[in-house]
């Protein structure tokens, strides 16, 4: 069952500053002394990361953190977060991050940072793992209507995995940065940015993705997500929880 929380928020008076710290702060709540937390790259992974770090100077909170980005990781130490080598841990206990775009049945879209690589191997090695979206990233149909969904890609026989994507239908631009130059990502790969129309069956494009060799990673999260939190206008938090295994 998908369940619903609503967290309602204090005056008008500072309501746009409690909103932009509740979202964060219901994320990173549930995170005690003793724990390893993975921290996604972004924007709205940045905003946990502050507000961990918060908690971390108010509660003495001891814990240790891995990052999936370098730009993660230099925030987080920069706040005084510890960073741990994540090659010696086995398991972590809880992921905070972001995403592109989610829906409702709780799949979730990440890529525009370029992570999507090493924040898939943290949602795997976590017990837990918690998104945060705006409400304006939620689509009531299927992830992929609202972004491009991103594709890691070796450079290597770059021409020959776009023909295998175009084999299954996928079409897309190689991105670029501001200055034109080729957007790598922190592992070194490219990133193709595809358009779908949003009536595919994920489940069956994600293990298709998976069979090209040349395709590192790609944006579609099928059942990472545990927990999804929704910042809505009005500075209520909407809680998604997938159901326990039977």
């Amino acid at each position: 069952m998908v369940m619903s929380l609503h967290l309602h928020r204090g005056s008008a008076l500072n309501k746009q500053t409690t909103t932009v710290d509740s979202l964060a702060s219901a994320a990173v709540a549930e995170i005690v002394s003793g724990m390893t937390v993975g921290l996604g790259a972004g924007l709205t992974a940045a905003r946990g990361i502050h507000a961990l770090a918060q908690r971390v100077i108010d509660e003495g909170l001891d814990i240790s953190c891995v990052a999936a980005s370098e730009r993660a990781e230099d925030l987080a130490r920069s706040l005084g977060l510890k960073i741990v080598d994540f090659a010696m841990l086995e398991e972590i206990d809880v992921l905070i991050d972001g995403a592109d775009e989610v829906d409702r049945s709780m799949v979730v879209l990440k890529g525009s940072r370029g992570a999507m690589t090493r924040e898939r191997i943290l949602c795997w090695a976590s017990k837990h793992t918690v998104f945060m979206v705006n409400e304006k990233k939620v689509s009531e149909t299927q992830v992929g209507t609202l972004c491009a969904m991103p594709i890691a890609v070796m450079a290597y026989g770059v021409a020959s995995t776009r023909k295998a994507l175009r084999h299954i239908g996928i079409n897309g631009v190689i991105r670029q940065d501001m200055d034109g130059r080729l957007f790598l990502t922190d592992n070194g790969n490219l990133v193709l940015d595809a358009t779908i129309n949003g009536n595919e069956d994920l489940l069956e494009m994600a293990l298709e993705l998976n069979d090209i060799p040349g395709v590192i990673d790609h944006g579609l999260f099928i059942d990472e997500a545990d927990t999804i939190l929704i910042e809505r206008e009005d500075g209520t938090i909407e809680r998604l929880d997938r159901p326990a295994p039977e």
